[in-house]
């Protein structure tokens, strides 16, 4: 099912957006068309492509399994001319959708909706207050943008202390210069309620590749690099982190990153040891260079006693010992 095809319940009693996953069928069968009329369509109410606090109650259709996935969509003959926008329907479901899995994530104080920086120039889709401080800007963004106007933003928040995390909607072309920033790039596919990402693929090893201070490009790394091949990966949206950098790949993405980093850092340690070896090979070389030269042994006339063990002039009462009490 396409995004735009999608339309998002709004709870009249409880005043917040509803999704059909929170309940079961016979659930929104009471409260929509033919029950209780309080399950009405978000955006219809909200006044896109009809007047503000228009009240259409929504009927499910699709089933568990089946070819369809179950929907809210309008009555026949209820929706508005043409239906709704689909980047009207992405846009205000993803902004929300961002708002709800942000609550559920451990370490957040606090999350706004429409919420204005500091200096009043940027206005955030989500705001984001972490328990330590942390002010992160969820952005849901449904058009292609330019280099620039992408630039401006993003260094806007920056200014400011905000860091920003950017989710796009599926098959809109981003700016790659999110990318040469060293921002990751996100995607959100409403209908199949999953975020996506793109790992750069590992670098060639050319030259002296190991001394290069980030050796995790040669295996996959996140984010990519502005001209690298990229790999896409999909996950729940729910599987996702969020911490003071921004969103945080699952665990298993991060292990298979790590496992393909695995030879370029095992490489880099066993040319280390190289180098640390020839390193104590040369500093032993210098020092040798550098100590005095050992003093001759003493003349001796060819009558005088010596030491069998240092060939020093031995004295007469170690005779029998032949050598000196320390040789």
């Amino acid at each position: 099912m396409q995004d735009d095809l999608l339309v998002v319940g709004f709870d009249l009693e409880t005043r917040r957006e509803v999704h059909i996953a929170e309940g079961p069928p016979e659930l929104w069968k009471r409260l929509g068309y033919g029950g209780t009329g309080r399950l009405v369509c978000f955006y219809c109410f909200h006044g896109f492509e009809a007047p503000m606090g228009t009240r259409v109650p929504l009927v499910t259709r699709g089933r568990l399994g089946g070819k369809v996935r179950r929907h809210f969509a309008h009555p026949p003959g209820q929706a508005p001319d043409g239906g709704h926008g689909p980047e009207t329907v992405w846009h205000i479901t993803t902004k929300h959708t961002l708002a709800a899995w942000a609550r559920s994530r451990p370490g957040v104080a606090r999350v706004r909706l429409e919420q204005w920086t500091p200096d009043r120039d940027r206005r955030a889709d989500v705001e984001v207050l972490l328990e330590d401080g942390t002010k992160i800007a969820l952005e849901a963004q449904r058009k292609l943008m330019t280099d620039d106007g992408w630039r401006q933003r993003h260094r806007d928040y920056v200014r400011q202390g905000v860091v920003d995390v950017w989710f796009w909607r599926p098959r809109v072309h981003f700016p790659h210069i999110v990318l040469d920033e060293g921002l990751p790039v996100w995607f959100y596919s409403v209908s199949q309620r999953q975020a996506a990402t793109s790992l750069g693929r590992p670098h060639r090893q050319v030259g002296e590749w190991w001394k290069v201070p980030d050796l995790s490009m040669y295996g996959l790394h996140h984010p990519p690099c502005a001209l690298d091949e990229l790999e896409r990966v999909t996950m729940p949206l729910d599987s996702l982190g969020l911490a003071s950098h921004g969103a945080v790949l699952p665990e298993d993405v991060h292990k298979r990153m790590l496992d393909s980093q695995k030879k370029a850092r095992e490489a880099q340690q066993r040319r280390d040891a190289v180098a640390r070896h020839a390193q104590a090979v040369r500093a032993a070389h210098e020092r040798a260079s550098r100590a005095p030269a050992p003093a001759p042994p003493p003349r001796v006339s060819a009558d005088t006693l010596v030491c069998e063990a240092c060939r020093r002039p031995l004295d007469p009462l170690l005779t029998k010992a032949r050598r000196h009490i320390l040789c």
